[in-house]
């Protein structure tokens, strides 16, 4: 056994001591009010103590300058008092369509037959002799959930327009890999790289990678970076995203089944990785769902996320309110609020020891509430993936015990 395996099996074991976390509905009232301070059960030695130590530090220093950006440029926007009226005058809309915990009440159904282009892509880093890149583009015939988001939402119309780009052999379709990039993470160069694309390829895989919205070419007017446009608009924004996120991404699961590829199956990345989550609740035609580094409540994230968490503990309490409140106005854009709609043996989290953008304890509350499936942890952050070959290596040893082949 290696030591990075050790470490992983070790980290595995520590989970596996504590209590289950219970989400029974509505999971927003019976998650404790201080989850975002739960400890977590790692116990390590000095040298790994260094190595988390170090990786967390970079987290924490990221996660602070994002606070600050975020907070200065996104919330004057979109937590104004008319946006925060518009959260508490919808908040039940949305909670009533998640305590119901049928994600095909929030997650539509998109149509079977959406016009779609594909032309060459331009200047992948990753051009395999045996494949094609393309890039795929369409309209998405997407329609908020909640007809009070309607018109605002569809009036930006960069993000009507779906991105993703697909690496496929030539010979024929294969047993495709989507995979989901994180917050402000959308550049195709990076996720080439992050998600071991060249490696996925040379397994047989064919690979796609999508854009999510308000990221990359879907970013709104005047958006000064990519994803601002995810968050700018307040909670009914993040809900209406993630319900087209999760639309256009069974649009594009529908592309490739009527291409040939057997199999589909999903990863993402950090908010990739809610996206997946969220996707393998919806859409039991998935192959698997890897979450890696994923947040799970957008709610108790943002508690951890100083300065901006003292200015919305001290906005939620100006109001006789606390983080259930904002649970509630983001329950159908959580995992928690649905049953997982594949079996937990096609289920495989990976989360880092030394998060501290989307701390472990998220990680571990997605796994409790699908029933503890295979999971993997390394020991670095959410940033610095250290032992990568590693949880490749599980992550090859688990598409090979369902039967994922290329």
């Amino acid at each position: 056994m290696t030591r990075a395996s050790e470490f992983a099996d070790r980290a595995l074991s520590a989970c596996q001591a504590r209590p289950r976390h219970t989400t029974a509905a509505p999971w927003w009232e019976t998650l404790p009010v201080d989850f975002w301070r739960e400890p977590e059960p790692f116990q390590l030695q000095p040298a790994e103590r260094l190595r988390v130590g170090f990786t967390a530090a970079g987290d924490v220093l990221l996660r602070t300058l994002g606070a600050c950006l975020v907070g200065s440029i996104a919330l004057p926007l979109g937590y104004n008092p008319v946006g925060v009226y518009r959260s508490m005058r919808d908040r039940f809309f949305y909670a009533e369509l998640a305590a119901e915990g049928r994600a095909d009440r929030f997650f539509a159904l998109p149509p079977k037959v959406v016009p779609i282009s594909r032309r060459p892509a331009r200047s992948p880093l990753f051009s395999p002799d045996d494949g094609v890149c393309e890039d795929i583009r369409f309209e998405s015939p997407f329609v908020p959930v909640n007809p009070n988001e309607r018109s605002r939402y569809l009036a930006l119309a960069k993000n009507r327009f779906a991105h993703a780009r697909l690496w496929r052999h030539k010979d024929k379709p294969r047993a495709t890999v989507m995979a989901i990039h994180g917050f402000s993470a959308d550049f195709y160069h990076f996720n080439e790289w992050f998600f071991a694309l060249p490696w996925l390829f040379r397994l047989g895989y064919d690979v796609l990678l999508v854009t999510m919205p308000f990221h990359g070419k879907r970013q709104t007017t005047l958006s000064p970076f990519s994803g601002h446009g995810f968050f700018a608009g307040g909670t009914n924004r993040i809900n209406e995203a993630f319900a087209q996120a999760v639309f256009d991404m069974r649009i594009l699961m529908n592309v490739l089944f009527e291409s040939g590829a057997p199999r589909v199956g999903v990863t993402g990345m950090s908010l990739g990785g809610l996206a997946t989550s969220l996707l393998a609740c919806a859409d039991p035609r998935l192959a698997f769902a890897i979450p890696n580094v994923p947040v799970v409540s957008l709610a108790d994230l943002v508690m951890e996320w100083q300065p901006i968490a003292s200015v919305i503990r001290g906005s939620l309490a100006a109001l006789g309110k606390d983080v259930r409140m904002a649970r509630q106005m983001l329950a159908p854009c959580t995992p928690l609020s649905y049953p997982p709609q594949l079996p937990k043996e096609r289920l495989f989290l990976i989360g880092g020891v030394g998060d501290r953008l989307a701390p472990p304890r998220h990680a571990r509350l997605l796994w409790d509430h699908w029933d503890r499936p295979r999971m993997h942890w390394f020991p670095g952050s959410h940033v610095l993936h250290l032992d990568r070959g590693e949880y490749f290596r599980a992550t090859r040893k688990f598409f090979e015990d369902i039967g994922f082949l290329p």
